[in-house]
């Protein structure tokens, strides 16, 4: 028996995908995703790793209101000019995206910075100084 697995792309069935797999390399769709992100904590701050490879820093977008931190990269239209010839098949293409975070109670909201190196955007979010636990003290026995 085999396993027949359905994957529908904005409604379009797979199938029909298979059928043009010929035509000019089929009718793949580049998915509208949000860039993927990994979180980490450490006992003095908290670090949003974003995978963002081939963007230009600059078109970068970080703001923190009412403890909603909001990461947002916005892409000019390219435009076509006469003579600069006509893609036969265009795959790589650039999106704008979106994402948002809320942030704890104990990110000190005036100290978060940004780094963005070898296509990966790290923001790092420190704690406040009251919110860090001190480090765990053993107590001799006299």
């Amino acid at each position: 028996m085999n396993v027949v697995k359905r994957n529908y792309s904005n409604g379009y069935p797979v199938v029909m995908d298979q059928f043009f797999k010929d035509i000019l390399g089929g009718t793949q769709y580049t998915q509208k995703a949000v860039p993927p992100v990994n979180i980490k904590e450490t006992e003095q701050s908290f670090t949003i790793s974003l995978v963002a490879p081939g963007l230009k820093k600059d078109a970068f977008a970080i703001e923190v209101d009412k403890k909603l931190l909001t990461i947002s990269h916005t892409v000019a239209v390219e435009e076509v000019k006469e003579g600069d010839g006509q893609y036969t098949r265009k795959e790589f293409t650039q999106n704008s995206f979106k994402r948002s975070f809320t942030l704890p109670e104990n990110v000190n909201e005036t100290d978060i910075n940004a780094v963005y190196q070898d296509g990966v955007l790290n923001i790092t979010l420190p704690k406040k100084k009251e919110a860090q636990q001190e480090t765990k003290r053993v107590i001799e026995v006299l």
